[in-house]
């Protein structure tokens, strides 16, 4: 079946130079596709690709049944919505303002909303849960709340395809489940393809239609199965399950644990504290955790390190699931 967005043995890279080549992607209307994979491994490279801002070095993306070169850009700016990774920094704008620029292909250089566009703006900010705060200032929001304005500016475009480069990057783990909660009824709703990079598993599981690794120089086993090939694995942190499911005190009622759970704050490999860089690596992990809903600072900030010599015990199998 032919997709709203395809690739056709495309190659991307930088300056001519292939970093991924033979890369064959098929997006339909009422589906999500994710490319999951590391950082550096390739995924924000194939998403600059699709949507113009890198040259193909080889092949053809495909919007709507015609390459991306012979619609004008503001017909790809009507079937297209992008949301990227860089932080979005406008002055003197409340988030009302900032889901409005969005109608931009349609009202022209001079931006005038007509009432017919500003009925389109509040029905982006009512579909994004993002009417109680719409008056605000963009810049003084939460993060969760700016990639709600950014999903809802991107609703406004009345676009079939939306691209989006790690959504969740700046979000602690509430707000990231609550963004994807919200792009997935959007799907549903307008019947949208979408596009998007992750490096959470966990997070592409619960949102995807299909899930792609991008691994090397190629993007690898689309479909994969989990438990025969091999692709990666998961670790099972023993210590910062304990520290999550701690049971808390909160004004005298015991609870079963903590609150808020930042999730996991980052994770990287490296020698040990004071030691070369040629030094045996170990897995640092790092997260927060929450004691009191009206805090708004960590309780404890934890950072553990792991011997990586014996990395197999820390392992635990994926399921197809």
């Amino acid at each position: 079946m032919s997709g709203y967005l395809e690739t056709k043995n495309l190659s991307v890279g930088y300056h001519g130079k292939p970093l991924i080549e033979d890369v064959s992607l098929c997006v339909q209307r009422g589906k999500i596709v994710t490319l999951i994979g590391p950082n550096g491994s390739g995924k924000s490279t194939i998403l600059k690709t699709v949507i113009g801002q890198l040259p193909e070095l080889s092949g053809t993306v495909y919007l709507d049944g015609e390459t991306m070169h012979s619609r004008s850009r503001n017909d790809v700016a009507r079937r297209m919505a992008i949301l990227m990774t860089a932080r979005v920094e406008p002055e003197l704008m409340t988030c009302r303002d900032v889901v409005s620029s969005g109608r931009y292909p349609y009202t022209g250089r001079l931006g005038v909303l007509r009432d017919e566009d500003k009925k389109i703006v509040e029905q982006s900010l009512s579909q994004v849960d993002a009417l109680a705060f719409a008056d605000a200032p963009f810049s003084t929001v939460s993060d969760g709340q700016r990639q709600r304005i950014l999903l809802a500016r991107a609703l406004c475009q009345q676009p079939q395809l939306i691209v989006l480069d790690e959504p969740t990057s700046f979000l602690d783990i509430r707000y990231k489940l609550e963004l994807l909660s919200v792009l997935k009824r959007m799907v549903r709703e307008n019947d949208l393809a979408v596009l998007l990079s992750l490096h959470e598993l966990d997070l592409a599981r619960r949102i995807s239609d299909t899930v792609i690794c991008v691994a090397g120089d190629r993007i690898d086993r689309i479909g994969m199965n989990a438990e025969k090939d091999d692709v990666m694995k998961t670790v099972y942190i023993k210590e910062a399950v304990d520290d999550y499911y701690a049971k808390v005190s909160n004004n005298g009622q015991e609870l079963e644990h903590r609150f808020g759970c930042s999730g996991i704050d980052g994770v990287t490999f490296a020698p040990a504290f004071g030691q070369s860089r040629d030094g045996k690596k170990y897995l640092y992990v790092a997260y927060g955790i929450y004691g009191d809903t009206l805090r708004t600072d960590n309780d404890y900030q934890v950072i553990l390190a792991y011997d990586t010599r014996d990395w197999k015990q820390y392992e635990q199998p994926l399921t197809q699931e």
